[in-house]
């Protein structure tokens, strides 16, 4: 029972006793109006007075019984008086105890009763043993430490103006001391204390795992929680302990930064405040120099674990010219045909144009002072006339106009290679290679 629930009892019996002293005052009146000891109802004047008149006014007021008999007319009334007012004045004083008693337990009724539920819940759906002790765990301490089982419950029935001034009394001092709140509007603090969330976290309970999508950030405000890896996520990195932020990456970066980066469990009881990102969020539209300073904090932590890029040991080792791309598939395929039907001339020639980019890519890439020369397509005496639309287009053909290449671009930087080659030169292909391989079988 809290303090005030104290006070409301001591009053509550003191407005008993007051009107019980008055009642005994009011009995030795009417006795000595009718003389002490005249007859059996008054005091008979032996003994502590106050003490023995008190006496009476309780056996009147509470109604027990067993006084004697008024004689006089004067006796009766104020006996009926007594006993009416003792009725309705001792009917009030116990009514209003109850009432006090009542309300001094209604909260520790209620979070009885949500326990009750809870496990009513849970033995319905035949929850394992072990996670129903531990719910019930969270429910013994958040009340031992808090008094209540959500605080917002309370602070959202006050006024704006109240709710900030106890969102300040009870945490700016530890939220004051975040290094990542330093240097922002003091307004913009005061308007994100009152959107903090208090909650309890059990010894060994994760907060977050590394993946997760991060749509918190969490501050310490008792107890510690630890940052685990490693396989069996039992290896401690480092621990934090009260005053500390954890989340915040998650939390401001944007795109694609907003999955958590590491596991990190309670170790033993932790209270912690959480700020929702679209709190956080719908409070900073209205503060954009502190938007400002948050960002740039954010990048900091982003960019000061990564490691700056090792420095070339020579400068000797530099690749000035980026290796020679390789020979296009198309134009293998187009060189392996003539080949074989046996044509030489333009192909052989632009063959050995490109020998040299196949051979650089079957051993390793040397670094030569000078860039090896590109390969050329080079064109016959004869030359083709190019029509006014293929202005872009590459033609090649032999002296006698037997084979033709055709070099065309296309969209997204790709070429399409067309050989065309006359009846005559290709029968005379077939009929060489025909020839190689009965000679062959020979």
């Amino acid at each position: 029972m809290g303090y005030f629930w104290k006070q409301r009892v001591i009053r509550t019996s003191t407005y008993l006793l007051y009107s019980l002293h008055i009642n005994a005052c009011l009995f030795y009146w009417g006795s000595d109006y009718e003389g002490l000891g005249s007859t059996k109802w008054v005091y008979n004047g032996k003994g502590n007075a106050y003490i023995r008149c008190y006496y009476f006014a309780v056996k009147t007021l509470i109604t027990i019984g067993g006084l004697p008999d008024p004689t006089t007319v004067f006796e009766i009334c104020f006996q009926l008086i007594n006993y009416f007012v003792g009725v309705f004045a001792f009917s009030i004083m116990i009514g209003q105890m109850r009432d006090v008693v009542g309300a001094a337990t209604a909260g520790e009724n209620y979070y009885r009763a949500c326990m009750d539920n809870t496990i009513k819940y849970m033995n319905s759906y035949n929850i394992p043993r072990e996670v129903q002790n531990r719910i019930k765990t969270w429910y013994d301490y958040t009340w031992k430490i808090q008094g209540m089982l959500d605080e917002q419950e309370l602070l959202i029935q006050l006024p704006a103006k109240m709710r900030l001034d106890i969102a300040v009394d009870v945490n700016y001092s530890i939220v004051s001391k975040v290094a990542l709140f330093q240097g922002c509007d003091r307004q913009m603090v005061f308007d994100m204390l009152t959107r903090l969330k208090s909650v309890v976290y059990l010894p060994g309970d994760f907060v977050c795992k590394k993946g997760e999508i991060g749509r918190e950030m969490y501050i310490i405000k008792q107890g510690e929680v630890q940052v685990v890896g490693g396989p069996d996520l039992q290896t401690v990195f480092v621990t934090i302990r009260a005053g500390s932020v954890f989340g915040e990456i998650s939390l401001l970066a944007g795109g694609g930064g907003n999955r958590r980066t590491a596991n990190v469990k309670a170790h033993g009881f932790a209270n912690l405040f959480i700020l929702d990102k679209k709190d956080l969020a719908e409070i900073l539209v209205h503060y954009p120099e502190s938007q400002k300073l948050l960002r740039k904090k954010t990048k900091k932590m982003l960019t000061k674990d990564k490691k700056p890029e090792e420095k070339e040991t020579c400068k000797e080792a530099a690749e000035v010219i980026p290796p020679r791309p390789d020979t296009p598939k198309l134009f293998k395929a187009a060189l392996k045909v003539t080949e074989q039907v046996g044509i030489e001339g333009t192909f052989a020639k632009l063959k050995k144009a490109y020998k040299p980019s196949e051979d650089q890519k079957e051993g390793p890439p040397t670094i030569s002072p000078a860039p090896p020369p590109s390969p050329m397509h080079r064109r016959s005496p004869v030359p083709r006339t190019l029509a006014p639309d293929d202005k872009d287009e590459s033609v090649a053909e032999t002296a006698d106009s037997s084979v033709i290449i055709r070099m065309t671009p296309r969209q997204e930087g790709e070429e399409l290679l067309t050989v065309e080659m006359s009846a005559e030169e290709t029968k005379k292909g077939v009929e060489e290679k025909e020839k190689k391989e009965e000679e062959e079988k020979k």
